[in-house]
């Protein structure tokens, strides 16, 4: 396998840029651009040692640097490694990288350090993923969640699941061989109960999945309702900027209006859409169908109403864009005198909070009615998370081969019918760890992957 190496901290100006050389030969290539104040080689030091010294290319000093000596297994690769720490300028980074590569490491691909981590053993695939999980939270529970992942909190659940649905399988195999000998607890009754409890454990999984997603990546969270009920109001307190033009006027907002914000520990993708109703502007007319369509493809949707003015056509074509899909109803402006049908909305919403976006009040009520919502308000993040569609997508198909596998027993199916079912079971838990993973799958996750990690 190649000596490679990249730059391993982000594209800007800092403190320090590191340098990570990682292969066979990672320590006689970072020997010939590195000259220890000791004067001796680093190919002399044992693992875990670091030397301060000079990275020099064509002979001429480029920086004052730390070189850290990893030896192989004991290194996040399972190889030699060596990390070059120099001064966090861009540019005097990229010339450390290229006295390196100039002196016989290839430049890395994306993901390539964790691959080979992944290949020599270190990790698996989960764990892998994990990684670029812990890289790319942007909240305090997706940062648990994420580390959860890096320390092995799904690996472990699979193995455990997979390890049961394993010694199953080896029974039915020994029943099938020899069935005149007794195996033991090969009952109907315990080959149910196997398969039960393999299967509610995954159903665990699967159902933690769209809530966990939320707090990863966040929500897509439309504001509608029809103009002047406050939609623009509320999109700026939740942005804490004036980011909508607010006037008495309907139909200011004559576009879709966008603000990524940080909401109850949550990453929210908001989308202040113009006033809902007939118009014969054809600018205005645009926005509305560019609002009808925010409102499609959106997770959440918050749905505006004016607490001081009883429902009119506008409003019901809200409802009525609403209903069947994951919605919250924001009463704004109860700091006037109520006008509205406050029974039709909570017979049309399972959440509705009260507010006043001038005022700001309501907010801790609609933090929590959000949460509710997007199925966040028990997130645990603490327990094992499928990550992505990947995870998501083996482990589906590893409860619905288990379904099968019951079903076909309680029918009477011959066993050995039921144990192809388990085995490929087995086989996609074993996907999604990376046990069985094709070079395709592996390539596609380390795809997504930065350079450097």
């Amino acid at each position: 396998m190649s000596t490679i190496a990249a730059i391993s901290t982000g594209p800007a100006a800092g403190g320090i840029g590191v340098v990570r050389i990682s292969g066979p030969d990672a320590l006689s290539v970072a020997d010939r651009v590195f000259r220890a104040a000791s004067g001796k080689p680093l190919s002399a030091l044992p693992g875990y040692h670091a030397a301060f010294g000079t990275v020099t290319l064509d002979g001429e000093p480029l920086d004052e640097a730390v070189a850290l000596v990893f030896r192989a297994p004991k290194s996040y690769t399972g190889e030699d490694t060596v990390e070059l720490s120099c001064h966090g300028g861009l540019y005097g980074t990229q010339r450390v990288l290229r006295a390196v590569l100039q002196s016989g490491a290839a430049a890395a691909g994306p993901g390539e350090f964790t691959r080979r981590a992944f290949l020599n053993g270190k990790m698996d695939l989960t764990r892998a993923e994990g990684v670029m999980q812990v890289i790319a939270a942007s909240g305090a529970q997706a940062q648990r969640a994420a580390y959860g992942a890096l320390e092995g909190r799904l690996s472990g659940e699979i193995d455990r699941v997979a390890a049961g649905l394993k010694r199953v399988s080896a029974a039915l195999a020994a029943w099938v061989d020899f069935p005149d000998e007794d195996i033991d607890d090969l009952s109907d009754e315990a080959l149910l109960a196997a398969l039960e409890d393999a299967h509610g454990a995954l159903g665990a999984l699967l159902a933690r999945f769209d809530s966990g997603r939320a707090v990863r990546e966040g929500a897509n969270v439309a504001i509608a309702g029809r103009p002047n009920v406050g939609k623009s109001t509320l999109m700026n307190l939740l942005s804490g900027e004036e980011r909508s033009i607010v006037t008495d006027i309907a139909g200011t907002t004559r576009d879709v209006v966008e603000q990524t914000v940080a909401f109850g520990g949550l990453v929210l993708r908001l989308s202040d859409t113009a006033g809902l109703r007939e118009t014969d502007d054809a600018v205005e007319r645009i926005g509305v169908e560019r609002a009808e369509k925010a409102l499609a493809r959106a997770d959440l949707i918050l749905a505006v109403f004016d607490a001081g003015a009883p429902l009119d056509a506008q409003d019901e074509r809200v409802l009525a864009l609403c209903k069947d899909r994951n919605a919250v109803a924001v009463v704004n402006k109860t700091d006037l005198p109520v006008r509205l049908d406050l029974d039709k909305i909570n017979s049309v919403f399972k959440n509705v909070v009260q507010i006043s976006a001038k005022t700001q009040d309501g907010l801790p009520a609609l933090e929590k009615a959000v949460a509710a919502a997007l199925g966040t308000a028990q997130y645990d993040a603490a327990a094992p998370q499928l990550a992505n569609e990947r995870q998501f997508a083996c482990c589906k198909d590893a409860a619905e081969r288990l379904a099968e596998a019951t079903a076909a027993l309680q029918s009477g199916v011959t066993r050995d019918a039921v144990q192809v079912l388990l085995d490929a079971a087995i086989e996609s838990l074993d996907t999604l760890t990376g046990r069985r993973a094709t070079d395709s799958v592996v390539d596609a996750v380390f795809s997504q992957f930065c350079v450097g990690k």
